[in-house]
């Protein structure tokens, strides 16, 4: 209490919220990455189909926010026609949902190919090269500036991210985990285990090697095949997933809040959102054959264990506190926050995942950790954020707590500061 006198903005709504959102999402993102882990079977393998963990994810975030949206609609009196089908132009507008929608999507399917190649520690300190696709970002969409240290951090992160990569050699590739894996929590059925067979047999097949060594050009993709081997499958996918993860983060940010969409409803944005995630996820299913194929003859929950089933629980939570963390707060705050997680995901992979880093893994890793300190730290002021920011508390009743209610603040926040502006407009 003595510290809530002496500083009433650390117990502020505001801050419990920050500290509420923070909390959930490291503790999601940890356990999400352990389960992933403990959800595959002893060849470091899924049993299930990993689009069925999204699927089901997606249709549990899509339920919770269609029954909040509703009690928004009722409480407010509004109309059904808010959710966005009411009209055709309507609908068109609601389909920039979409783009988010297809990037998070491709970013939750290439995590499990992720995990099947690398160490859970070494997965969450390399995929802090989101930081720099995610700045970049910012810049180019968001229009935010950085400051040249902020830049000369981003180097020092991507070089010790580099020199992490080449100095780990074979300790970073996953193995798995001996007698943490759980049964199938279903027996297949006859039809599945003939078409499961089959299916294995097709792929060992002699017969279709030979006539796919023949095709034209099939000699240049096994060039390219033996390449990305080369250089690590797993390091190509996680920069991939960096990419996409930060293009969907920055453009759901741009959309949750440009307009009138900072005033909207969060759970009915979301309802657009998960809607197109449900649609990505079940044409996966349904387009490819072998998905297909397994979701006829074995149903979905084929291969799914308890760990996959609280994975898509997590996965679920976890989508939920991202979508909250970038409509209350921004993409910087998610992507930081997440450093708690690389630690804590460290410290487990020691004990759980057998884990043996060698001492260059101590001396390099605390170098992004603190590259990723002094970017935070250096950023700098942007009147247009603040705005936003003051914008925010308006909405959640905030700005009473330290405000006569006249709308000062907002007045003076609005203002534009040409004068400092103008100094770093080239950044």
């Amino acid at each position: 209490m003595v510290c809530c006198y002496s500083c009433p903005r650390l117990c502020s709504r505001s801050s419990l919220y920050t500290l509420a959102l923070g909390l959930g999402f490291v503790t999601l993102g940890t356990s999400r990455i352990v389960l992933l882990k403990f959800s595959a079977n002893a060849e470091n393998k899924y049993d299930f189909l990993p689009a069925s963990v999204n699927l089901f994810a997606e249709a549990l975030k899509l339920l919770f926010c269609l029954v909040m949206s509703v009690r928004v609609i009722v409480k407010e009196g509004r109309s059904c026609r808010d959710l966005g089908c009411a009209s055709s132009a309507s609908f068109l507008i609601s389909l920039k949902w979409a783009v988010p929608a297809f990037l998070y999507f491709l970013d939750n399917l290439i995590i499990f190919y992720v995990m099947t190649y690398l160490q859970p520690a070494i997965t969450v300190l390399f995929s802090n090269f989101v930081i720099l696709t995610t700045a970049v970002l910012f810049r180019v969409v968001l229009k935010r500036r950085l400051s040249w240290v902020q830049w000369a951090s981003l180097v020092i992160l991507f070089l010790a991210i580099v020199s992490l990569t080449k100095g780990l050699g074979d300790s970073q590739n996953s193995i798995a985990v001996p007698g943490l894996h759980s049964n199938p929590l279903s027996t297949p059925s006859n039809s599945c285990i003939l078409y499961t067979q089959l299916l294995e047999q097709m792929k060992n097949s002699s017969a279709s090697e030979s006539w796919t060594s023949s095709l034209p050009g099939q000699a240049w993709r096994d060039r390219i095949v033996g390449k990305m081997q080369s250089l690590g499958v797993g390091h190509i996918l996680l920069i991939l997933q960096c990419f996409i993860s930060a293009m969907a983060n920055i453009y759901n940010e741009k959309i949750l809040k440009e307009g009138d969409q900072l005033t909207e409803s969060i759970f009915i944005q979301n309802s657009k959102l998960y809607v197109f995630g449900v649609v990505f996820n079940g044409l996966t299913l349904g387009l490819s054959s072998d998905a297909r194929g397994l979701t006829i003859h074995c149903g979905l929950l084929h291969g799914h264990n308890i760990y996959s089933l609280a994975l898509v629980l997590v996965t679920a939570a976890l989508g939920l506190s991202v979508a909250f963390i970038l409509k209350f707060r921004d993409n910087m705050f998610h992507v930081l926050t997440g450093q708690i997680t690389t630690v804590l995901v460290t410290g487990f992979s020691l004990f759980l995942f057998d884990f043996h880093p060698s001492l260059d893994f101590f001396l390099q890793a605390p170098i992004v950790l603190l590259a990723i300190f002094i970017y935070n730290a250096s950023r700098p002021k942007d009147p247009e954020y603040s705005l936003q920011r003051e914008k925010l508390r308006v909405i959640n009743g905030e700005v009473f707590e330290r405000s006569r209610g006249d709308g000062e603040e907002l007045e003076l926040l609005a203002k534009a500061n040409t004068d400092s502006e103008s100094d770093e407009e080239s950044l």
